[in-house]
């Protein structure tokens, strides 16, 4: 059979399509350009699919527990501080969206950046003396989670590794695994409050370490580093060379008692990209709005790693239009009185959980300073409670895990270290 030919004639300056050959049982019909077809079907997942596992989310998503018909489930786990109600976002936030919405401006595309306004907005709101900032040095994502996927993808290539936090938040590892990125953890001390292991983590740096999360305040420990501590960290990383990656969507939600202090403001030598979001500190998770902030007062991450990111926000545009449309009076109203009584009652019910836990044989609680947790998870004998339940509901959870370990916890006798466990 003859192939098909179509013809074209040429218009103007339009170029005409001539031999346009179709392939006709299975066969090419163009000389010299045979090819072979697949036998059978052989469809397969990527393998960055296949390096994909996220603990926490495997575990929620999938979780197919029937709940005690007596008892109501309290639920400990995921840091979501809108579960129970009881720590609504301010009735200005709250209209700052609505503004948005009916002004019928922020319906379209954005920049994969974000609008410019917006991200002067957050320049302007984070910027200080100690680590300036300009609109150029902000890029708006869906998330905090979006920020960290970006600054991970920038900053490493598949066979390089980074140096995440044990105990530490999942989604680190999540990510770097997927994309064929080694994960190295460096030690967390619950004896010195969840201070770094500084020897520890130095002696795991090599000429293949793309860069170091820091995490502070932090997710599962609770725990706020120190000025001194967090001087130190950079002169590791100074000392190494190592660009840092500061995780900061718990800044400022510190207790009375402590003081945050932004990484960045603390170093002109090490380049810092910092991620933060509206999530936690105006409990509005769901609304998907983070940001990265980039503090490179030396220029060595040049225009290659600014130039990276934004290439990188453009695979899929950023986070919605109508958030980012309300983010100016969502910084510039929200009142101060707003912040204060969230972590009052944060930190009321961190005293509670930790004075409940602490009487129970075989637990051994840290006191948290911040964020939205007690204890930790993914380290040996170590769990973390979320603190964001109603009080009534606090105290109910600590009687059923003092219930369930005096049924269940043994020590050995004469043994103090599995006490201490």
């Amino acid at each position: 059979m003859d192939p098909y030919v179509i013809q074209m004639s040429s218009k103007g300056n339009l170029p005409s399509i001539l031999d346009v050959h179709v392939n006709v049982g299975g066969r090419s019909s163009v000389p010299g350009k045979m090819k072979g077809r697949k036998a059978r079907w052989s469809v397969r997942p990527s393998d960055m699919a296949k390096k994909t596992f996220n603990p926490i989310r495997a575990i929620v998503d999938n979780m197919k527990v029937k709940p005690n018909p007596n008892k109501t489930m309290i639920s400990l786990s995921i840091g979501d501080p809108t579960v129970f109600g009881n720590l609504p976002t301010d009735p200005e936030v709250t209209q700052a969206m609505k503004d948005a919405l009916d002004s019928g401006k922020y319906n379209g595309y954005a920049p994969s950046i974000g609008f410019l306004s917006s991200r002067e907005e957050i320049a302007s709101y984070y910027h200080c003396p100690e680590a300036p900032l300009e609109a150029k040095d902000v890029i708006l994502t869906s998330g905090c989670s979006q920020a960290i996927d970006l600054c991970l993808a920038v900053l490493a290539n598949p066979g390089q590794n980074i140096l995440v936090p044990r105990p530490g938040f999942s989604l680190y590892k999540t990510l770097a695994e997927s994309m064929g990125i080694e994960v190295k953890l460096y030690n967390l001390l619950p004896e010195k409050s969840w201070e770094i292991d500084l020897k520890q983590l130095e002696s795991l740096i090599d000429e293949k370490t793309a860069c170091l999360i820091v995490n502070n305040p932090s997710n599962p420990c609770g725990s706020v580093f120190s000025k001194r501590h967090l001087q130190k960290i950079l002169a590791v990383a100074a000392r190494q060379c190592v660009p840092i990656l500061a995780d900061e969507i718990y800044g400022d939600m510190v207790f009375s008692d402590c003081k945050y202090e932004p990484l960045a403001t603390l170093s002109t030598d090490v380049p810092i990209l910092s991620c933060g979001g509206l999530a936690k500190r105006w409990l509005v998770p769901g609304w998907r709005l983070g940001w990265i902030l980039i503090h490179d007062r030396r220029d060595i991450f040049g225009n290659e790693i600014r130039d990276g990111l934004v290439k990188l926000s453009q695979r899929i545009l950023g986070p919605c239009t109508i958030v980012q449309g309300a983010l100016k009076s969502i910084l510039c109203r929200t009142p101060g009185e707003f912040y204060h009584n969230t972590l009052s009652f944060l930190k009321s019910n961190a005293d509670l959980c930790y004075g409940a836990l602490a009487a129970i044989p075989g637990l051994r609680p840290v006191r948290p300073s911040g964020a939205m947790y007690l204890m930790c998870f993914e380290y040996p004998n170590f769990i973390r409670v979320v603190i964001t339940v109603p009080e009534v509901m606090m105290l109910e959870a600590c009687s059923r895990i003092q219930e369930f370990c005096e049924q269940h916890y043994h020590c050995a006798e004469g043994s103090q270290e599995e006490c201490d466990k």
